[in-house]
C-alpha cells in the first residue's frame, strides 16, 4: 500500500521535473537516481531516503523543503519588476523575436508561460507556429496582420486575441514598428 507521504513527494518530484522541463533520463543523469528508482518515486510506490530526496532537489535546483508542499496548500505568486523579465532562449525560436518570461506558476495542473515578445530589427514574419494549449495575444506597440489559419487580423495597439494554439498562427505581416506583445501561453500538465 502506497503511503500518502510517498504520493506526495512523488507528485511534486514528476511536477516539478516537468515544469523544468526535464525529461525522467535527464534527471535520473542529473541526480545520480536510477531512473528504474525515479519511477518508483514519481508513482508514489516507495519512499525514497533523505539523501536520495537531497540528490533530486539539487537536480531540481529547489529546496528539500518544497518535495513535501501538497500543491492543494500552495499560492504561488510572481512578481517581475518592468524590464527584469528573464531573458529565454528557446530552441528553435525564430531570429530576432526576443522572449521575455514576466512569471510563472509551479503549482496545480495549469502552466502558464506569460512572455513580453519584443520584435527587433531585423524581425521577419513568421506565421507557422504551432503548439499545444490556448494562446492570449495583446498588441502592446506596433502594428502587424495576424495569421489565424486561415483567418488574417489586422492587430493595432490594444487589439487581443484569445485562440487554441494547435492551429498554425503567427505574424504574417508586419506594420508600423516596433512591435512587442504580451504573450501567454496556457496548458493543462498530466
Amino acid at each position: 500500500m502506497r503511503s500518502k507521504t510517498a504520493v506526495i513527494v512523488g507528485t511534486q518530484v514528476k511536477r516539478l521535473r516537468q515544469v523544468a522541463g526535464v525529461t525522467c533520463v535527464d534527471l535520473s543523469k542529473r541526480s545520480g537516481v536510477s531512473r528504474s528508482m525515479l519511477s518508483r518515486i514519481e508513482n508514489g510506490m516507495v519512499s525514497p531516503s533523505v539523501e536520495t530526496l537531497h540528490r533530486l532537489a539539487d537536480a531540481l535546483d529547489v529546496p528539500m523543503s518544497r518535495l513535501f508542499a501538497e500543491h492543494r496548500y500552495r499560492n504561488d505568486f510572481s512578481h517581475v519588476p518592468s524590464g527584469q523579465g528573464l531573458r529565454v532562449e528557446r530552441l528553435g525560436a525564430v531570429a530576432n523575436y526576443r522572449y521575455e518570461l514576466l512569471g510563472h506558476v509551479l503549482s496545480g495542473n495549469l502552466f502558464v508561460e506569460p512572455y513580453l515578445v519584443v520584435l527587433e530589427a531585423d524581425a521577419q514574419p513568421h506565421a507557422a507556429f504551432q503548439h499545444s494549449g490556448l494562446k492570449f495575444l495583446y498588441l502592446l506597440s506596433g502594428e502587424v496582420t495576424y495569421r489565424y489559419g486561415p483567418r488574417r487580423v489586422k492587430l493595432r495597439v490594444g487589439d487581443s486575441l484569445l485562440f487554441d494554439a494547435t492551429t498554425l498562427h503567427g505574424i504574417e505581416e508586419l506594420g508600423t514598428q516596433p512591435v512587442s506583445y504580451l504573450s501567454v501561453v496556457f496548458t493543462f500538465r498530466d
